[in-house]
C-alpha cells in the first residue's frame, strides 16, 4: 500500500474513532489527522493529532490539509437521520455544506476523497428487494436527501474536473467500541448491551422489519480496500453497494439466544423511526463492489454476535 496522509473530518463519530485507529495501523500514527467539531472522546483516538474542525468552515479545512500535507481526505462529518429530522436545515449545512467546502478544498490541493453514503439513500419507490446499484432514489428523510444530492455532487466533481472522488453506500453499522449517534439502525447495537446487562431488550424497530447491516470491522476494511482500489476499474466510484448481512430484530434474538438462553425482546416501535426504516431496502445487491474493487464480508450474523458479545465491556 501507498504511503498517505489523511484527513478525517468527524473523527470522533462511531465510524470515525475506529477508522482512525485502524488507519493507524496501516499507515502509521503520524499520517493521520483526525478532526471533529468537539473534542469530547478525544482521549480514544490515542497517539493520533487531533484538530479541531467545523466542516462548514472552507478556509479552516484548506490551512489544516495544506500545514499537513494531506493527500486523503475521509469525509464523515454528517448529521445521522434521526436525529437529522429534528434540524433538517442544519443536517444540510452539515452535510452538503461540509461536502462542498471538502470537494473544494480537494481540488485546490489535488487529494483523493471518500464520503460514505446510506442506504438512507433510497426511499419507499426503490425495489426492496436485491435493490440494484442503479435504482430510483427518492429518500423522506433529510439525511437521504443530502446522501443522494452528495453521491451526485461527487460525480460531478469527478466528471467534471477529474477530482478522485470514491464512497459506498453503508448499511446500518454494529460496533462494541463506540456507540451509535442517533440513527435508524441504532437498536442493533443497543441490544447487545442491554442482553448483557438486563437480559432484556425493547426494540423501537418493530418485528419483521428487515434492514442491511454490517459488522464494524467490515465497515472499517471497505474504506482502506475502495481507497486503494485501482481507479481505472472503478465504474460506479461514489455510492457503491456494499452489505455483508440483512436481518430483523427477531434474527438477532435468535442469534443472541445461542449464547444468552434467557433473553427476551420486546417491542416498543417509534413510529417516526420505523417509518425511516420502513423506506429502506431489505437487502443491497453489492455485486458492482465484487466486481470492481473486490468486496468481500468477513462477518455474518452469528460470528458478529459472538464476537460483540464476547468484547461488550458491561
Amino acid at each position: 500500500m501507498g504511503k498517505r496522509r489523511i484527513l478525517i473530518t468527524g473523527s470522533l463519530g462511531q465510524i470515525g474513532t475506529e477508522l482512525a485507529l485502524y488507519f493507524k495501523k496501516i499507515y502509521g500514527a503520524s499520517n493521520i489527522l483526525a478532526t471533529d467539531i468537539s473534542d469530547k472522546n478525544v482521549d480514544a483516538l490515542e497517539d493520533i493529532k487531533y484538530e479541531p474542525l467545523d466542516v462548514t468552515d472552507g478556509k479552516r479545512i484548506h490551512e489544516l490539509v495544506t500545514n499537513y500535507k494531506i493527500d486523503t481526505i475521509v469525509n464523515l462529518a454528517a448529521i445521522l437521520s434521526a436525529t437529522g429530522e429534528k434540524i433538517p436545515q442544519k443536517t444540510w449545512e452539515i452535510n452538503m455544506g461540509g461536502l462542498v467546502n471538502v470537494l473544494d478544498v480537494a481540488l485546490q490541493e489535488k487529494c483523493t476523497v471518500f464520503t460514505p453514503s446510506s442506504i438512507a439513500a433510497f426511499g419507499e419507490s426503490t425495489p426492496k428487494d436485491n435493490t440494484p446499484q442503479v435504482t430510483i432514489q427518492r429518500p423522506n428523510t433529510m439525511y437521504g436527501v443530502t446522501k443522494v444530492a452528495g453521491e451526485n455532487l461527487c460525480d460531478y466533481y469527478n466528471l467534471r474536473f477529474g477530482l478522485d472522488t470514491r464512497g459506498v453506500r453503508y448499511p446500518g453499522i454494529i460496533s462494541y467500541k463506540t456507540l451509535p449517534g442517533g440513527g435508524t439502525t441504532d437498536y442493533a447495537v443497543h441490544i447487545y448491551f442491554e442482553a448483557l446487562r438486563n437480559k432484556k431488550y425493547k426494540s423501537f424497530i418493530a418485528e419483521g422489519t428487515k434492514m442491511d447491516m454490517m459488522y464494524m470491522p467490515d465497515a472499517l476494511k471497505a474504506v482502506v480496500d475502495l481507497i486503494e482500489a485501482d481507479p481505472s476499474k472503478l465504474k460506479n466510484r461514489n455510492a457503491f453497494n456494499i452489505t455483508a448481512m440483512s436481518f430483523a430484530p427477531e434474527d438477532l434474538e435468535v442469534a443472541i439466544k445461542k449464547h444468552i438462553p434467557e433473553f427476551v425482546l420486546e417491542y416498543e416501535v417509534d413510529p417516526e423511526r420505523q417509518a425511516i426504516a420502513d423506506s429502506w431496502p431489505n437487502s443491497l445487491d453489492d455485486s458492482a463492489a465484487r466486481e470492481e474493487w473486490g468486496w468481500s464480508p468477513d462477518y455474518d450474523i452469528d460470528a458478529m454476535t459472538e464476537d460483540m458479545l464476547k468484547n461488550i465491556k458491561i
